[in-house]
């Protein structure tokens, strides 16, 4: 066949490379260029269902790490401690239970902002592409047994016109009325498969101008899809990325009333806090005289 020029020269466009069929990875059986985008289509859900899940997980785990969190946040451990330190070693333990929460909020947006719009993006996609599949596969049958009728009647075509030609030498060799009328016949029925060979042609054209612009269409549409998921993910993967920022940006803070704390601690202060507390009295011992 002719060469034929790109319909979108220079993009690797989806409606230029997927026309003709190909081995499969066995190189047993063949599938169809159309069956390898749909594939693709299908394995970009997969993807899409995969990261969701690994979403999931991650939601399990920040769940969990604020509950224990949380309950390390209430341990009695050095609770006794006093003065500035002891202000600083509680604050460090409610910081514990801020931070608890941020990381629930955390992972109450990544269910609700990422994994959630990932498991919900084109919910009816398998059905639609079933359809879509189909649709393709009958219009690419119907071309083929048009295909088939034009083979077959290029056939007929052919055996008639070498039946014509064997009578009319016949009738160059012994002129009789019932050879000239042999002819008329054959040529009759030569016509008449030449009709029907044209017939087909243009029924096979039709068929095929059909598949062409659904092909074009579908592949198009399909480029869409893909293009259009492609940058769902990368949205949502983005939403994730600003809230690991913010969750970091929160954490941080939890710990700042913390650090100030620290930077007061004054062991100085704490003793003289504590001896006024707990003094037993400021008589010394002296000596004793004879």
């Amino acid at each position: 066949m002719p060469e034929q020029q790109l319909l979108k020269p220079s993009e690797w466009s989806y409606c230029d490379y997927f026309w003709a069929d190909k081995k499969d990875s066995q190189g047993n059986n063949t599938v169809s260029g159309f069956e390898i985008l749909l594939q693709k289509q299908l394995k970009g859900k997969q993807m899409q269902k995969e990261m969701a899940e690994f979403v999931r997980e991650r939601i399990k785990i920040e769940e969990e790490y604020a509950k224990n969190l949380s309950k390390l946040s209430q341990n009695s451990l050095a609770a006794q401690e006093e003065g500035t330190l002891g202000e600083a070693w509680a604050q460090l333990k409610k910081s514990l239970a801020d931070e608890a929460e941020v990381h629930l909020k955390f992972s109450s947006k990544l269910q609700s902002e990422v994994e959630k719009p990932l498991l919900n993006f084109r919910e009816n996609f398998k059905k639609d592409m079933k359809k879509c599949d189909h649709h393709i596969a009958d219009l690419r049958k119907h071309l083929a047994s048009r295909y088939a009728a034009v083979e077959k009647a290029r056939k007929a075509l052919t055996e008639r016109q070498k039946d014509l030609e064997m009578k009319t030498q016949q009738l160059e060799v012994k002129l009789s009325n019932k050879t000239e009328e042999e002819i008329k016949k054959a040529r009759r029925k030569s016509t008449q498969a030449g009709d029907d060979l044209m017939r087909c042609v243009d029924l096979y054209n039709q068929a095929q101008s059909k598949w062409f612009e659904e092909m074009v269409t579908t592949t198009l549409e399909l480029e869409r899809l893909e293009v259009e998921r492609v940058e769902m993910i990368r949205q949502h993967l983005c939403q994730y990325t600003q809230l690991r920022h913010e969750t970091d940006m929160f954490n941080q803070s939890t710990v700042e009333l913390v650090d100030q704390l620290l930077r007061k601690v004054d062991p100085a202060k704490d003793r003289e806090l504590w001896v006024k507390e707990h003094k037993t009295g400021d008589i010394r011992p002296v000596d004793m005289e004879i």
